[in-house]
């Protein structure tokens, strides 16, 4: 079992060492300072993408069969702060930084890292967390405790998901030919569980969600492979970009955005 305490008014998540290992859990990235009054928007909808498979950022909560998770209740307080409307919108990972630039959605809510190349097609909001990724495997594994004990063994694949930043980490570790990527995250999770591949390279936040949601099954290694921002994406020029930022700069000055970490990455306990 992993546990967690809050430090500080900045929410900075600190993954407690148990008998499975643990790393530094995700911490909130700074806001922009000094929102200000904030926009209003006259009730506009919002086009919001996420995966629905993304926990515990986006997921289909199995009690209610409704999405849910922590980027639905950021984007409730956003609009909230903003006076617009959330419509949030199932979207597949593949293209949907090109669907976006194209205008077919107004954002793109999916822990989304920041990245220079990325930077060329959209543009990104002030960063919402800082995390690393890590490498899921099972919770019984004990053939290999890092990125390089798991590259040595030759016979050991690495699950992905297809397009992503952790894909192209989990190339570098164990070469293209031992990786395995998927269209979601849940495809990579499942091929993890039924024992089809050894490890899934993502996000640690993301890593933490799937263990809430296969208690007692699953594990991280105890190694942060990368430091990383994610942010929400807009297309190029969009004029809801400064509005966001402001609206994360009076959620994180309210509390606001320490409560909705605290409910998806502290107390998270989906129905099973």
């Amino acid at each position: 079992m992993k546990a967690f305490r809050l430090v500080s008014a900045m929410l900075v998540f600190v993954f407690l060492l148990t008998a499975c290992g643990g790393a530094a859990a995700p911490t909130q990235a700074p806001a922009a300072a000094g929102a200000g009054a904030l926009p209003d928007l006259g009730g506009k909808k919002i086009i919001v993408a996420v995966e629905n498979a993304y926990p515990p950022f986006n997921y289909i909560d199995k009690a209610t069969n409704q999405g849910a998770g922590w980027d639905y209740d950021a984007w409730q307080q956003i609009c909230k702060l903003l006076n617009c409307v959330p419509v949030m919108t199932e979207a597949a990972w593949d293209g949907i930084f090109e669907a976006t630039a194209a205008g077919q959605y107004d954002v793109v809510a999916d822990g989304v890292t920041m990245t220079e190349e990325r930077k060329l097609k959209v543009a990104f909001s002030t960063p919402y967390m800082h995390y690393g990724q890590v490498i899921l495997v099972r919770a019984d594994e004990s053939r290999f405790t890092d990125s390089k004990s798991l590259a040595a063994l030759t016979e050991t694949v690495v699950a992905s998901q297809l397009g992503t930043t952790n894909e192209a980490k989990a190339i570098e570790i164990v070469g293209e030919t031992r990786v395995k990527s998927f269209d979601t995250f849940d495809a990579a999770v499942l091929a993890l569980l039924s024992g089809d591949v050894d490890g899934v390279v993502l996000d640690q936040p993301v890593a933490l969600g799937f263990m809430a949601m296969n208690k007692g099954k699953l594990k991280h290694l105890n190694e942060l492979l990368t430091s990383e921002d994610l942010a929400f994406v807009f297309k190029q020029g969009s004029d809801l970009i400064a509005p966001v930022d402001a609206a994360l700069a009076a959620m994180k000055a309210s509390g606001d955005l320490d409560k909705i970490y605290q409910k998806w990455f502290v107390d998270f306990v989906p129905a099973q």
